[in-house]
């Protein structure tokens, strides 16, 4: 059955750095593109974001380029989320998220809570 297995979240202070990780299996990891998406309390989901399924394109949202780095591997089946100069206002449950021609499977998501 499909998995999307995450690890890496936790409790960080402003200015620190988190790496998550999702481990897929049970479809074809390769030709699907990957995102990470964050939802917090009272707000709308937003996509953080995505990889193409080769790994050679990316996307992020405005408020956290220069500062988050998505890669994946394909021989691993993982997808990560580099994380640094972390702010407050990246609190939020963080979703791996595979997608390819409607098709869509989500992980179970991860809390990353940024205070001091």
């Amino acid at each position: 059955q499909v998995q999307l297995v995450e690890s890496g979240g936790g409790l960080v202070q402003p200015g620190g750095s988190l790496r998550l990780s999702c481990a897929a299996s049970g479809f074809t990891f390769k030709n699907y593109v990957m995102r990470w998406i964050r939802q917090a309390p009272g707000k709308e989901r937003e996509l953080v974001a995505d990889i193409s399924a080769g790994g050679g394109t990316t996307r992020y949202l405005d408020s956290v380029k220069g500062r988050f780095t998505i890669s994946r591997d394909n021989g691993k089946n993982m997808v990560y989320l580099q994380m640094d100069s972390l702010k407050p206002d990246d609190t939020a449950v963080y979703y791996c998220y595979a997608v390819r021609s409607g098709r869509e499977y989500w992980g179970p998501g991860t809390q990353v809570t940024v205070s001091s």
